[in-house]
């Protein structure tokens, strides 16, 4: 899914030319943070000696998110905004994280008290995406408001986006189609819109459908891999093998890291 707040971190994944004290020095016996990259161990210590910073504890959240540990980074979190409740950028934050997480109550709640603090259009649609993926009618008022709000072509694609995503989750078919259309006439390189139209072809099991789809979408961005992906999923649906291993491989040849790819060949068979 689209995200619109976009964490940096303000020196990389930091401390990176560190040279000061090893990880071995900082947690000798600890293999858990042994196990970890340097320079997010270099954060646990600007955090032990500088437990009051904020610029640091961010950080260091930051970076145990981007290394696939985000519920031990949501912790980090929870000592930020318990300290600065006030804060909308630490809320806004909280609720990224938590989303990585996998914890929908606490990404939902960390939106909602962004949003009591300041109604950004930015946090409004991070919270309506979480409704139309739960099949909260919420999402469709949110959208709503943000449409009013007239801020232009790319946050009205946004929103029809998200209004999209509710209709397919709830199975309105048609307006679903037609809001993913309203998306992509907005933004016509929106590739996620073109995605989750194929979808709902695909989910009603008119691959042919379908098909059209993701193959006007790798037209649109050719270096798109789930285009390709989505693809080889359709022609397995028809039967068609070949064309399936053809476009996996494709897939893969764009994002390596592809493991539905890698799924799909192993079922045929090729890998």
């Amino acid at each position: 899914m689209k995200r619109w707040i976009l964490a940096t971190l303000a020196f990389g994944i930091i401390l990176a030319a560190c040279n000061g004290n090893s990880a071995e020095d900082i947690h000798k016996h600890d293999v858990y943070y042994m196990a970890m990259p340097k320079g997010v161990v270099d954060l646990y210590k600007a955090v032990k000696e500088n437990p009051d910073s904020i610029n640091f504890r961010l950080q260091l959240a930051f970076a145990l998110d981007s290394i696939g540990m985000p519920a031990v980074a949501l912790k980090q979190m929870d000592t930020l905004v318990t300290k600065d409740t006030s804060n909308y950028k630490l809320w806004l934050n909280r609720g990224a994280i938590a989303e990585d997480a996998k914890d929908t109550v606490a990404a939902m709640e960390s939106y909602a008290r962004a949003l009591h603090i300041y109604e950004s259009p930015d946090g409004l649609l991070d919270l309506a995406n979480l409704y139309a993926e739960t099949k909260n009618p919420r999402a469709l008022l949110i959208c709503s408001r943000v449409t009013s709000m007239a801020l232009g072509k790319e946050y009205d694609a946004h929103s029809a986006f998200i209004a999209g995503i509710y209709y397919a989750r709830t199975g309105k078919r048609n307006e679903a189609l037609q809001k993913f259309d309203e998306c992509i006439a907005g933004n016509y390189t929106y590739m996620e819109a073109y995605i989750e139209k194929g979808m709902v072809y695909f989910d009603n099991r008119q691959y042919a459908d379908a098909l059209k789809v993701f193959n006007f979408a790798a037209t649109i961005n050719n270096l798109y891999a789930d285009a390709y992906y989505y693809q080889a999923r359709c022609y397995e649906m028809m039967n068609n093998k070949d064309s399936a291993i053809i476009r996996f491989k494709q897939s893969l040849g764009l994002d390596k890291n592809l493991q539905e790819a890698h799924n799909g060949l192993k079922r045929l068979g090729a890998e």
